[in-house]
């Protein structure tokens, strides 16, 4: 945990916080969804699955899906580093608690978007075990949420992450943003 604080305390360069956009956009919006167009529907195959889906409407709720994620994971990734000097990635952390923009309606916007966008890819192609991946996934991502980074979170801002953990939803927008 004390990495954390070590993390958030070191002077990160535009040119540290550039790569690691970069990274994360090679990983993030192109490797998973390739994973959920290309490979996981040849494991259903594999398996014997049929697509899940057919005729139109999954097809537009997917984009829908896709979109909407997509326009709110990247709002989250400019304001992090627009706002906060940081980056979603824990090495290169913001320097400041955000509570602006999607962050005045859940706490992790990010993890909102990237959950409806690959939801909506696996939608998109109608396959079984891509839903399946996307499901573990967000498991996996929420249980590091709430075992690692809010506690983290709590070490690095104190009262004021307390205070907009009470008042701000965990990962689903449910209350008018906070002014």
């Amino acid at each position: 945990m004390h990495n954390f604080l070590k993390w958030q305390q070191q002077d990160h360069s535009n040119k540290k916080r550039g790569c690691a956009f970069v990274i994360g956009a090679l990983i993030f919006p192109v490797t998973i969804p390739v994973l959920l167009v290309f490979i996981f529907p040849q494991v259903d195959n594999y398996f014997g699955i049929g697509p899940l889906f057919h005729g139109l409407w999954h097809s537009v709720i997917g984009c829908i899906a896709v979109l909407t994620g997509g326009i709110l994971a990247v709002w989250t990734i400019v304001i992090q580093i627009t706002l906060a000097a940081g980056t979603p990635f824990p090495m290169l952390p913001t320097r400041k608690l955000l509570v602006v923009g999607p962050f005045g309606y859940c706490r992790n916007p990010m993890t909102l978007g990237t959950i409806l966008a690959y939801g909506g890819v696996a939608a998109w192609v109608g396959s079984f075990s891509a839903l399946l991946a996307v499901a573990v996934f967000a498991a996996f991502l929420v249980g590091y949420l709430k075992i690692i980074e809010e506690k983290e979170l709590e070490m690095r801002f104190g009262n004021e992450y307390l205070e907009y953990k009470k008042n701000t939803p965990f990962i689903i927008p449910i209350r008018i943003a906070r002014k």
